[in-house]
């Protein structure tokens, strides 16, 4: 199976990930450039799949990460590939893009048998899921994701960017400081949970709190 995996939650980042494929990767592409997600993630799409030989024909279903995040980051890669799925006539499916740095952190040598993927939902607040792990098997969600305050979550081990940004807060582990959601991680969890007969999300987005842009009201009156 062939999934094209787009995450914009944080950083956009997109990936190729195959069950043929060594570990699963075929290719991948990320930019840490967060005011150009909708500018860049087309042309380097298109680019990852010249460089690949992949076309759309050859894709069995994409995934994207549904956040949390901010608006103008998840809209730009939920609607492209929700354009992709249109016209390739591929299924899409979402995950959480919290999911991707739990993966990470479950292939790592220091996780915890309990932790929580947190990153940075600006206002000087987080967003954050908690995670059980068991030898041999995928990350389990236990809670979340939620957006809040870092002093307010639970005393564990805690990984992403938002963890390291707050460490005096959280047990912040180090190694995983700045660590993003990335979509290649994304794809092979995406591939992991199909394999293992489990069910993915929609491609609806987990905004989790209002806009900062509002439309304004009735004007005042000046008498």
């Amino acid at each position: 199976m062939l999934i094209l995996a787009i995450d914009t939650s944080a950083v956009a980042s997109a990936a190729l990930v195959s069950d043929d494929a060594l570990e699963g990767v075929v290719a991948s592409i990320s930019t840490e450039d967060t005011r150009s997600h909708a500018e860049v993630l087309a042309p380097e799409i298109q680019q990852l799949l010249l460089e690949t030989g992949v076309s759309g024909s050859d894709i069995d279903a994409l995934v994207v990460g549904v956040g949390p995040g901010p608006f103008t980051g998840l809209r730009s890669g939920i609607a492209t590939a929700r354009t992709l799925s249109f016209v390739w006539g591929k299924p899409l499916y979402g995950m959480m893009s919290l999911d991707a740095v739990a993966l990470e952190v479950a292939e790592s040598t220091t996780a915890a048998p309990e932790f929580l993927v947190v990153t940075d939902a600006r206002r000087k607040e987080v967003y954050w899921a908690r995670y059980s792990l068991t030898e041999g098997q995928l990350p389990v969600l236990e809670d979340g994701p939620h957006v809040g305050f870092a002093a307010d979550l639970p005393d564990l081990p805690a990984y992403g960017a938002g963890a390291g940004l707050y460490a005096d807060a959280l047990k912040a582990d180090q190694e995983f400081a700045h660590e993003q959601p990335d979509a290649l991680y994304l794809g092979q969890f995406a591939l992991a949970r199909l394999a293992a007969g489990g069910e993915l999300l929609d491609s609806t987005p987990l905004y989790l709190r209002e806009s900062d842009a509002q439309i304004p009201g009735p004007r005042k009156r000046a008498l």
